[in-house]
């Protein structure tokens, strides 16, 4: 019989309710389904609280300004005590920040909440991370995306622990994905295809992304800039970060993302308003991009 593990959550000034609230229910259904006290789960004590019990596996809960807080050195030393001995660690969303702070992560692949992820890669240049990933394991590290990610983590160490069985169980009785279809980058809002750079660049890029089916070459690109095409090719990847052909792919994926979340189009009618060859041809784009297909994405915005 599976011995009683011990789960603590830890959530700082400013907790996203959800990142602590959504794994304790995965791991309390385990526990239903299992039909005796696998996980014991511990709650309100601080962390100058002695645990009676040492704790199995430990998850840093995530804040909204985890990305902009220095969190204090009890916490990052408390951390750093208790880790060394729990089986397995991890974060939910931005709780990865503190982790990161504490040297939890260092040499580690993770991942965080996409709109941050770029954050903690700046901020822990040691740190691998993986914006697009619902939830990574990494020897005894585990960390998920933003919030409803933690329940995909939670669901996974049950499955760990318990087998795929009951962690099926308990994705039905949540009304959850057992699997989640594609990658958090399917939810995101943080596109390449905001305007920066200099003026005539950003005038380029919003032409771009209200004519998506326009003729986008370099050569046609460079003409409205008034620039010569290397010129143009040239200043765009130094100031934007990447090339115009794959700035306008991004811009194209973005237009049709808003048509399928808004219209009933076939592919082959968005593909053509938004500038690809084919249906075949936005199908590649979207899943390099979205990690999805577009029939999948689709479906996540059909009304009921």
């Amino acid at each position: 019989m599976t011995k009683t593990r011990t789960v603590a959550i830890l959530a700082l000034p400013g907790v996203q309710l959800l990142d602590v609230s959504g794994p304790l229910d995965v791991f309390a259904e385990a526990n239903v389904q299992a039909r005796r006290e696998v996980y014991r789960l511990v709650p309100d004590q601080t962390i100058a609280t002695p645990f009676g019990d040492a704790i199995d596996t430990l998850l840093v809960a995530g804040c909204p300004n985890a990305a902009e807080m220095s969190p204090a050195p009890t916490v990052t030393h408390w951390l750093r005590q208790v880790v060394p001995a729990a089986r397995r660690y991890g974060s939910v969303c931005s709780g990865a920040f503190f982790l990161a702070a504490a040297g939890l992560l260092d040499g580690k692949r993770v991942t965080t909440h996409w709109a941050v992820a770029g954050r903690l890669a700046q901020a822990y240049p040691q740190v691998t991370v993986d914006p697009d990933a619902i939830h990574v394991r990494n020897g005894r590290l585990r960390t998920s995306a933003g919030v409803t990610a933690g329940l995909d983590l939670a669901l996974a160490l049950v499955e760990e622990d318990l087998g795929r069985d009951i962690a099926m169980n308990v994705a039905s009785q949540l009304v959850m994905f057992f699997k989640r279809p594609g990658g958090q980058m399917q939810f995101s809002r943080k596109g390449a295809t905001l305007a920066t750079g200099r003026s005539a660049l950003q005038e380029v890029q919003r032409f771009v992304a209200a004519n998506p089916s326009s003729d986008h070459s370099v050569a046609c690109l460079a003409a409205r800039s008034g620039l010569s095409p290397r010129h143009f090719a040239r200043l765009f990847r130094s100031e934007i970060g990447i090339t115009p052909v794959a700035w306008v792919e991004a811009a194209r994926v973005a237009a049709a993302r808003r048509m399928l979340e808004n219209g009933r189009d076939a592919p082959k009618q968005v593909a053509v308003r938004c500038g690809f060859a084919n249906a075949d041809t936005l199908r590649r784009a979207f899943v390099r991009h979205v990690g999805v297909t577009p029939a999948e994405y689709r479906r996540s915005y059909q009304p009921l």
